[in-house]
């Protein structure tokens, strides 16, 4: 604990040394141990502007309750991959089967009556025809054997309805994926809405980037893009798609970047960095994000120029996965040390031997 407060308070006095420029922290005539460095370079297709995202799936399903009833099984867990079609959740089903059972037997008497109604209307039209009953007559069987007609077709109605909430007692999966959320246990009772589970297909991903209305036009005229993710993996844009309507609150367009088929092990929710091609600093230098001190708002390299090494504060832009990019501070060509850490005992090494060679 004392050796770190140590190193944290030496890089602070270093960092205010070094406000106005170059900090030397060392004398040259004492050789410095060796140092991984990284040379400060510019960096390829840094001619660019970016926005943050949120990687969803486009296949993403929140399966509802349908209808009412009690969880008796829920078959999947969180994690779980499910099959097209596959039975992830049962309700019970006696209220639901019981309305079925109804609907069919009225389904049957309505369509007893609309046989016996219509075998009564072509009995009277063949006897109307010999004028042995009325005009009147023959339109009250007409319209008799027309409502019949229409309860019959009504029950078969009801019949499909109390069917499909049958159906809704059995939950499947609506496409091949990935089971992300449960929200429901055996034994709950549940209402029509209430969420059950979340479902995505790991296959396909986009992300979709709110940007300001006046560079949507250069991002549908360059049709491409870069994602750039934490880990410092980056991919290109299959396909950019830029809405044609801007958000009427922000005023912003939003930008929705389709990732191809190497989009693998992607995890939705996750943040992402969209670079899109329209201009920005073509000669920003970007450097390790690992080699960079970070101390509140002040940021700062240790330099290396032959045997002097100094600490350098930085104006830094942005993070670019496992890189920052440099607006100002450092030159292409110049000698950074890999690790703050390694170079603080470097230099601590040095001053011991600057100490003795002294005395």
């Amino acid at each position: 604990m004392v050796n770190r407060m140590r190193i944290a308070l030496i890089l602070c006095l270093a960092m205010l040394g070094s406000a106005c420029g170059d900090a030397p922290v060392a004398n040259t005539a004492s050789p410095l141990p060796a140092l991984e460095t990284v040379v400060v370079g510019t960096a390829p297709g840094a001619a660019a502007r970016s926005w943050d995202g949120v990687v969803e799936a486009v296949q993403h399903a929140e399966l509802a309750a349908q209808t009412s009833g009690r969880v008796t099984e829920v078959t999947v867990d969180v994690n779980d991959r499910v099959a097209a079609g596959a039975v992830v959740l049962r309700l019970t089903a006696v209220e639901q089967q019981a309305g079925a059972d109804a609907a069919r037997a009225q389904l049957r008497a309505s369509e007893a009556a609309a046989v016996e109604s219509q075998a009564s209307y072509a009995r009277f039209a063949a006897l109307a025809g010999k004028q042995y009953v009325s005009r009147l007559q023959l339109d009250q069987l007409r319209a008799s054997r027309d409502a019949a007609v229409a309860s019959r077709d009504a029950a078969r109605a009801q019949l499909a309805q109390a069917g499909q909430l049958a159906d809704y007692t059995t939950v499947r999966a609506p496409f091949a994926g990935i089971v992300s959320a449960r929200h429901v246990e055996p034994g709950e009772s549940l209402h029509p809405g209430q969420a059950l589970l979340s479902i995505y297909n790991p296959d396909a991903w986009r992300i979709e980037v709110q940007v300001p209305q006046s560079e949507a036009a250069a991002i549908r005229s360059a049709n491409s893009a870069q994602v750039q993710f934490a880990d410092g993996r980056t991919l290109d844009a299959a396909q950019v798609t830029v809405f044609p309507a801007a958000d009427p609150v922000t005023h912003s367009v939003g930008v929705r970047v389709q990732l191809g088929e190497h989009a693998m092990g992607l995890q939705p929710g996750i943040t992402a960095k969209v670079l899109f091609p329209i201009g920005g600093d073509s000669a920003a230098l970007r450097i390790p994000r690992t080699a960079m001190i970070q101390r509140g708002e002040v940021s700062g390299v240790y330099v290396l120029d032959g045997q002097r090494l100094s600490l350098r504060q930085l104006r830094v832009g942005q993070t670019l996965g496992r890189e920052v990019e440099v607006l100002s501070g450092l030159k292409p060509g110049e000698l950074v040390a890999a690790d703050p850490v390694a170079a603080l005992q470097a230099l601590t090494a040095q001053r011991k031997a600057l100490g003795a060679a002294h005395e």
